[in-house]
């Protein structure tokens, strides 16, 4: 089975694929690490973030096994994320690793912004997991603060709305839910309301 999350930054989605991979025994992939990876590749190397042409090179040498999960969080990784994520080169590079690993025998919970449109227009389940920008803002505030990072809220909403604009806008692959798509709106919603809300839809293909 393939679960398709999709939907903007903060909605939740990455948290509800970890414990719904979890909940079913099913592999998981946070597509959003691999163009923070490409991001963080092209700032080590003291490259630009509008290099497309260095950015597809660093798509292409990614490994998925070496990816460091902790070194590719905060602010500033997201938002570089972002950037390079609207090059059609990236994005062209990261399709089959996305592909391959939802062939996975177990299953595989695939989140990111393209996963029910593009990646996997076949996944048994398909959902976008969405809430309000200020919701979304408030939330990644608080994860940031908890950090240590320095930063205002009005900072992380003017971010979240950047991001917002970048990746429903972007020529490639734009944020959208696909028709088939399940809507899941967390504003309102702790954690564990949405998990149990994000079960119901999987249960209701069933397996």
């Amino acid at each position: 089975m393939i679960v398709a999350i999709d939907g903007p930054a903060a909605s939740g989605k990455g948290t509800l694929g970890k414990r719904l991979a979890a909940h079913y025994g099913f592999a998981h992939l946070d597509t959003g690490l691999l163009y923070r990876a490409v991001a963080r590749a092209l700032l080590d190397a003291g490259k630009s973030l509008e290099d497309e042409n260095e950015a597809a090179i660093a798509a292409r040498k990614l490994d998925l096994d070496a990816l460091d999960e902790e070194k590719l969080r905060g602010a500033e990784m997201g938002s570089a994320a972002s950037k390079v994520a609207a090059f059609p080169m990236v994005r062209a590079a990261l399709v089959q690793l996305q592909r391959a690993f939802a062939t996975k025998p177990e299953g595989a919970v695939i989140d990111g912004r393209d996963i029910g449109t593009i990646i996997c227009p076949d996944a048994d389940v398909k959902m976008f997991v969405t809430a309000s920008a200020e919701e979304r803002a408030n939330r990644r505030f608080r994860e940031l603060s908890s950090k240590g990072d320095i930063i205002t809220y009005d900072e992380v909403l003017a971010d979240i709305r950047a991001r917002d604009e970048r990746d429903t806008n972007r020529a490639v692959a734009p944020l959208r839910p696909a028709a088939d798509a399940r809507l899941l709106d967390t504003t309102e919603m702790d954690i564990d309301t949405a998990f149990r809300a994000a079960i119901a839809i999987v249960d209701a293909v069933g397996r």
